[in-house]
């Protein structure tokens, strides 16, 4: 009991990234020997820890907590699976390590890639040092070191893809005469998650497999998880994370399995009860060779380009958005000559402090100050209950090699345009460097797309979810209109603005109170600054 009660002071030290590393190791290397002694006791009896590393903005602060009966080495893998970190080896063949496994580096992040590595076998590695960079559903993002030591083995290759969260990526051990011990290491796959709600209730018979079940020679690494046979054409399976991921482990394939949960949606139990019964889907495999036709001879030449994770994810949600929300498009004429003189004089009194406005500032500024106006549109959709928001962060669709990204222009309603303008500009560059952190682009609470700069007169976009609502905007065109002489006729620039909302929490009536409020605020931009 003294023991791990000097393991919990250790681990309760960290105040920054090195101190919290530093406690973290030393509390396993005092918790480590007593545990290998302890598994091995007569009766199983074993010490459960379960210890969690937390990263919030730079700062490490490790955490343990401790129960009785049950698998050490599970129970601090499950403390350690959110952080994508595992503790030190209770391995008595291994000198003390830690299995580094693939991060969670946004809230909807369920798998990722490796884009690159930044470290290689044997180079020494410090707490903040870049070991890698991994491809998110949002971005390329970098993978630091929160430990000091030598990094004694890559488990996956450069350019791997769908790598769940939690799968081992690297090995990192203290001493650098230890990194040949771990020439044969093998990864004991994905660190289970601590059962929560429904699944903590279900029976033994549900558990993941064991380690050595999901166990694979590094070189065949990549190939760990099963393959996923083809679906029949036209068939989209759903199915849950937790079921997916299981399937992976268990080498059952979703195709023929019949869901039980919420719109045929495979569960957990489905993929148990298929792989009970011998589930091995050739059937479908079958049907879809047989109802199938590669019509790749009757094209021209063609190269097939790997998609990336931030176009597959793209893909998925709105696919998912078109399919889940009612979506309804209303759109207006508003008229620019005012904004576009207001617009030259600003950028002409602020030329020598380098501030140049552009018409993107003017919408976005307007669009916040609208959502003000008509809250309502300022919400989300939260199945039993409608969040409205209290301020406008305001998400801008760019388009970059990297494919679409979402930056978010915080508070833009409290903003002047000048800082407005500076933000824009700004996420612009990030999101084209493919730099945007998770701060960038998490969160929003309404979207402009703007295609109007490309020429595009008129387009309908789809609702980015869980918003409410996002503005189309298309290009400025000259238009003749009445002048303000009866019979006299004069130009005026015209663009269109479309929005798309969510019919579960805009209403038609309310769309338009935004759109004329929009209007209203383009069209006499000096009221933005009242």
């Amino acid at each position: 009991h003294t023991l791990l009660f000097e393991g919990r002071q250790d681990l309760t030290l960290g105040r920054d990234r090195k101190m919290a590393s530093v406690g973290v190791r030393q509390a396993m290397r005092r918790l480590a020997p007593s545990l290998r002694r302890i598994l091995f006791q007569g009766e199983g009896k074993m010490i459960h820890t379960m210890a969690r590393a937390y990263v919030v903005g730079g700062v490490a602060v490790a955490r343990s907590a401790f129960a009785g009966t049950s698998g050490s080495r599970v129970g601090i893998q499950r403390g350690f699976a959110n952080a994508g970190v595992r503790p030190f080896s209770a391995a008595a063949n291994l000198p003390p390590h830690q299995e580094l496994g693939m991060p969670s580096l946004s809230p909807t992040m369920t798998e990722g890639g490796i884009a690159s590595f930044k470290k290689k076998v044997g180079d020494k590695v410090d707490p903040g040092d870049v070991l890698c960079e991994i491809e998110t559903d949002k971005a390329t993002m970098e993978m630091e070191s929160m430990e000091s030591g030598y990094l004694a083995k890559i488990l996956l290759p450069a350019g791997s893809q769908n790598v769940p969260v939690g799968q081992g990526v690297m090995v990192i051990c203290e001493e650098e005469g230890d990194i040949g011990a771990f020439a044969d290491y093998v990864s004991a796959g994905i660190a289970p998650a601590p059962p929560t709600g429904l699944e903590a209730k279900a029976p033994a018979a549900a558990a993941p497999a064991p380690p050595a079940a999901a166990a694979a020679a590094p070189a065949a690494a990549p190939q760990a998880a099963a393959p996923k046979a083809p679906a029949a054409e036209g068939l989209r399976i759903i199915a849950s994370p937790l079921a997916k991921r299981l399937a992976r482990e268990l080498g059952v394939p979703l195709e023929g399995i019949t869901g039980t949960g919420e719109n045929a949606r495979v569960t957990k139990a489905d993929v148990l009860a298929a792989q009970a019964r011998g589930h091995t889907g050739a059937a479908a495999t079958q049907a879809a060779g047989a109802t199938g036709v590669d019509g790749s001879m009757f094209f021209p030449d063609f190269t097939d380009m790997p998609v990336k994770m931030v176009q597959k994810i793209t893909a998925q949600r709105l696919t998912e958005s078109k399919q889940q929300i009612p979506h309804y498009y209303l759109s207006v004429d508003v008229q620019m000559d005012k904004l576009m003189k207001v617009r030259a004089a600003l950028n002409k009194s602020q030329e020598k402090s380098g501030v140049k406005l552009s018409v993107t500032d003017f919408i976005v500024k307007a669009s916040a100050l609208s959502l003000m106006q008509v809250p309502a549109v300022n919400s989300s959709w939260q199945g039993d209950t409608v969040r409205r928001y209290h301020s406008a962060d305001i998400s801008i669709a760019v388009q970059t090699e990297h494919g679409l990204m979402v930056p978010i222009v915080k508070d833009a309603d409290s903003k002047g345009l000048k800082h407005v303008s500076s933000d824009i500009k700004a996420l612009a560059l990030k999101a084209r460097d493919n730099k945007l952190a998770p701060a960038d682009y998490t969160g929003g609470t309404f979207t402009i797309s703007n295609l109007g700069m490309m020429g595009v007169k008129q387009f309908a976009a789809i609702v980015n979810p869980p918003q409410a609502a996002i503005l189309a905007v298309g290009s400025a065109e000259k238009r003749v209109i009445p002048g303000k002489a009866e019979g006299t006729y004069e130009e005026g620039s015209f663009m269109c603005a479309t929005i798309s909302c969510d019919h579960r929490v805009v209403d038609g009536a309310v769309a338009a109170q935004w759109l004329a409020a929009f209007k209203k605020y383009m069209e006499d931009p000096m009221t933005m600054l009242l």
